[in-house]
């Protein structure tokens, strides 16, 4: 008998994706459309049908098809640096984005390039959220990862010295709002 689908863990998508989608990913090299889609969501629910379309359209083929494309060709990537590259020059992702999926999938090599966590670390965000690869855009995200894991609590891993910087961002913006 199959076993029940966690529908409980896939509510909490941060921890599903990194517990569940990532090291299957890792493991076999495929990602389903859905997981995908769910970290598109989890990333930025707002861009996800943008996403979705783009990547039908450059792919000239279904959402699923593009999906199974871009799970080899990640896979297939021999460095951080081909991956990033791989979903940038070929699919069109932005950093942030394209460090988001990454996240997921190599938590230990990838963080998320977040306007807030720039901010946290004093990193500039502006205009590298939107540049395509190049060496520079390369070498600029290697010096927000080192600067993340250097400034943030040193007991924490990759993964959660970015949610600290997001946490006390987001914390700074509320209290803001309450003056």
């Amino acid at each position: 008998m199959k076993a029940a689908f966690d529908y409980l863990g896939f509510c909490d998508s941060e921890r599903y994706l990194l517990n569940q989608v990532g090291p299957v990913f890792r493991a076999t090299g495929r990602l389903n459309p859905v997981d995908f889609m769910a970290i598109l969501i989890w990333k930025a629910e707002r861009a996800k049908n943008h996403h979705k379309k783009r990547l039908k359209s450059l792919g000239n083929c279904t959402f699923a098809e593009a999906v199974s494309q871009i799970s080899k060709g990640i896979h297939q990537s021999t460095s951080p640096k081909d991956r990033l590259k791989y979903l940038m020059d070929e699919w069109w992702f932005q950093l942030p984005t394209a460090t988001a999926v990454l996240t997921i999938l190599y938590p230990e090599d990838f963080t998320v390039f977040d306007w807030r966590v720039c901010d946290e670390v004093r990193i500039n965000y502006e205009p590298w959220h939107y540049r395509g690869f190049s060496e520079g855009l390369w070498e600029h995200y290697l010096l927000f990862k080192k600067t993340v894991e250097a400034k943030g609590p040193q007991h924490l891993s990759l993964r959660d010295k970015d949610r600290f910087f997001i946490g006390r961002s987001y914390r700074k913006s509320i209290a803001k709002d309450c003056l």
